[in-house]
């Protein structure tokens, strides 16, 4: 499992060793893990080292300071080193070791920064190193102003070179991932003894790039982690399996309101995800043409003409196409909701549901229909301020409805009522197709009904009993991500549709089960920080 970390917490994990006088050690070895990240990061893409040009934007602070020593052993291994200092003062060790390297030292001042900023679109590496995780707020000045000459000459192609971030890019909120002014994206992000919980949530992890985690000394003293990312082995933990005299009903009976006369279709791929994610028997409810729609695409659903109350379920799936107009299913995804059973409620069903919740219900909003759902509540945020501040706006969400809620995007977050808040980023920009929601939905259901009951694969994690919804959540959310993944590389890193990723559910599950016992999963180097 990978952890993450608020700036404070990694801050507070560090004084026992700054207060044994290590400060100097810790910055070396944050340093030495940067260097060390530079030169594979130039190894992988088949670049030169020996005479390669570095430019590191420093900062004031300790952050500054860690780019500086960086620079330092980079030029002992005989890259061409430049500091741009954007302020009068520098980190006095690196600094020093720095200028004993032989790099050379340049202050951005108004007059030198078309110059500097010119240098470092040329340059073969950039390293940012201007804030910390104490910072508030963005760059500022000149620094703003360098950073958006070199951010303009990268998108214009006229710098090709490998951007570097140095802890977190500066502008990044360490907490939230929430960001202010110019931010310089980075190809590759080296952060310090524990990832940031603003790389793993959105907008932050779009700057970020490839992560890096780098252990400095201070793991001991962290907390329970601010933010969680399941991987293989904690997937393969909990991924239910039936028992040698399973039978249909004990492997989870899965009920399904969804669908209209609009769109039958989400009907249909909410009930394939349901089958795909191994649910023991599907129990379809809705209106008769979506009903034979259903029946002939996925012959093994019952479809039902009772009431919720009538059918024998572990758990519902609620919401998928329905709109405002279909007052019979709203009806029927009300009593859901009632029930008592562990409920996932996409977000067509959010005009039926009170106001209070409990985390047994899941909802799964996208950006705009959790600023609808905060309108509903009396909040006044729209769609630009959630996708701003994502993680933010998931746990406000939690906390004032009671619900689990997953919020869909490049960046899928689910948080508990509790505060506990998973990240997962497993998928592919070509899971954003309609009916992939639907599909994710059906997903979650079928983990609801086979293993909403179970609680010690979740303690063993160290989670509380009411957060294991949302582990259900966010190991629905990986499977279905890593399906969308696995089915654009079968064509090449092509598009895929809804009913592609349904079908691709069932392989990525037993892959994950086999990895507990036979290796380590293959992650995604592009969004998951790595050890």
């Amino acid at each position: 499992m990978i952890t993450a970390y608020t700036g404070t917490q990694v801050r507070a994990a560090e004084e026992p060793l700054l207060a044994a006088g290590r400060g100097e050690e810790l910055m070396l070895r944050a340093a030495h893990g940067l260097a060390t990240g530079v030169v594979h990061e130039l190894r992988s893409r088949g670049a030169r080292l020996y005479g390669a040009s570095v430019v590191v934007l420093a900062g004031t602070g300790n952050n500054g300071g860690d780019g500086l020593y960086a620079a330092a052993f980079l030029a002992a291994r005989g890259m061409r080193t430049t500091a741009v200092l954007t302020g009068d003062a520098a980190h006095p060790g690196g600094l020093g070791a720095f200028e004993r390297a032989g790099g050379r030292v340049n202050r951005l001042t108004e007059e030198a920064l078309p110059e500097l900023a010119a240098e470092a679109a040329r340059a073969d590496v950039v390293i940012d190193a201007v804030l910390g995780t104490g910072a508030k707020g963005g760059l500022r000045g000149l620094a703003a102003d360098f950073v958006q000459a070199l951010a303009g000459a990268r998108t214009a192609g006229r710098a090709q070179g490998l951007v570097v971030a140095c802890d977190l890019p500066s502008g990044v909120d360490a907490d939230s991932g929430e960001t202010a002014g110019e931010v310089l994206m980075a190809d590759l992000t080296v952060t310090f003894g524990g990832a940031k919980s603003g790389l793993m949530a959105d907008p932050g992890a779009d700057y970020a790039g490839r992560v890096l985690v780098v252990p400095i000394g201070i793991e001991e003293h962290f907390p329970q982690p601010s933010l969680r990312r399941l991987e293989g082995a904690e997937m393969a933990g909990l991924l239910p399996h039936p028992a040698r005299r399973a039978h249909k009903y004990s492997r989870g009976v899965l009920g399904v309101v969804a669908g209209s006369e609009d769109y039958p279709g989400a009907a249909v791929l909410a009930c394939r995800g349901a089958l795909a994610a191994g649910a023991g028997m599907v129990r379809y409810l809705g209106p008769p043409s979506v009903a034979h729609l259903v029946r002939q695409s996925c012959p093994e659903v019952v479809c039902s003409t009772g009431s919720v109350a009538e059918n024998r379920v572990q758990a519902w799936l609620v919401g998928s196409g329905m709109g405002p107009k279909d007052h019979d299913q709203l009806a029927r995804a009300g009593d859901a909701v009632t029930s008592g059973l562990p409920v996932v409620a996409d977000a067509g069903a959010l005009p039926a549901l009170p106001d209070t919740l409990a985390p047994h219900v899941v909802l799964t909003p996208h950006a705009g229909e959790l600023a609808s759902l905060f309108q509903r509540l009396g909040g006044g945020e729209d769609r630009e301020a959630v996708e701003a501040g994502t993680l933010d706006a998931v746990r406000r969400a939690a906390d004032r409805t009671g619900a689990t809620v997953l919020l869909k995007g490049a960046t899928t977050l689910v948080a508990s009522p509790s505060g506990q808040t998973f990240s997962q980023a497993d998928g592919t920009p070509w899971l954003a197709t309609a009916g992939s929601g639907d599909v994710l939905a059906g997903v979650i259901g079928a983990l609801l009904a086979q293993a909403g009951s179970a609680v010690e694969p979740f303690r063993q994690l160290g989670l509380d009993d009411d957060d294991r919804w949302a582990a259900l959540a966010a190991l629905g959310a990986a499977l279905h991500g890593r399906a969308g993944t696995a089915a654009s590389e079968s064509v090449a890193g092509g598009p895929v549709t809804a009913a592609r990723i349904a079908e691709g559910i069932p392989e990525i599950w037993g892959k994950v089960s086999m990895l507990s016992k036979y290796g380590a999963w293959k992650r995604n180097s592009h969004s998951q920080p790595l050890r």
